[in-house]
């Protein structure tokens, strides 16, 4: 079984990312998925978390996500190096951070950076980073394809909205090639 989860504020699409890579992974990769979130009352900005389970068999378990193949990590304030703890032998922590400097120290193998902020401000001219940090997962990791990814934005977004959250993944990818 992979298990990602996601670090994210209320409004900022932790579990709306959750939502389109389990999708995308139960739709158009061939695999089960399950996407949950892990929320109280918070309020817009306030931490949240999601998780996703994928698996080649139906998933049972709807446990939140502790041992993690993969973090990914929205808003940098929340960023711990305690997440480190929190991935499998071969786990990865993506990180949202225009200060990539700042985690230098990080294991390269585990830690990947990328301005999903910044990318999303030019091209949705808001800070929304969750199609940002799916683009990135996708870079990083076999889990979805790009191409799957794109059929679960379709079936989630429309209009203009889709077509600039479309070329958010090419500007991800190539950012993460840098």
């Amino acid at each position: 079984m992979i298990t990602v989860r996601f670090h994210g504020r209320g409004g900022q699409g932790a579990f709306t990312a959750a939502k389109l890579l389990g999708e995308a992974v139960a739709m158009y990769g061939g695999k089960q998925a399950l996407a949950f979130p892990s929320f109280g009352p918070e309020r817009r900005g306030a931490p949240v978390l999601a998780f996703v389970k994928i698996d080649d068999t139906k998933i049972y378990d709807r446990s939140e996500v502790h041992t993690c193949d993969y973090v990914v990590v929205l808003d940098e304030t929340l960023f711990n190096p305690a997440f480190f703890n929190d991935l499998s032998p071969h786990g990865r922590v993506i990180l949202n951070t225009g200060n990539k400097e700042l985690y230098a120290a990080y294991n390269s193998s585990q830690l990947f950076t990328v301005d999903a902020s910044r990318i999303a401000l030019e091209i949705l001219g808001r800070p929304i980073t969750n199609t940002a940090m799916l683009a990135a997962l996708s870079g990083i990791s076999d889990i979805v394809s790009v191409e799957a990814l794109i059929l679960a934005l379709e079936n989630y977004m429309n209009g203009a909205i889709l077509e600039k959250n479309k070329q958010i993944i090419p500007a991800v990818i190539a950012a993460l090639l840098t």
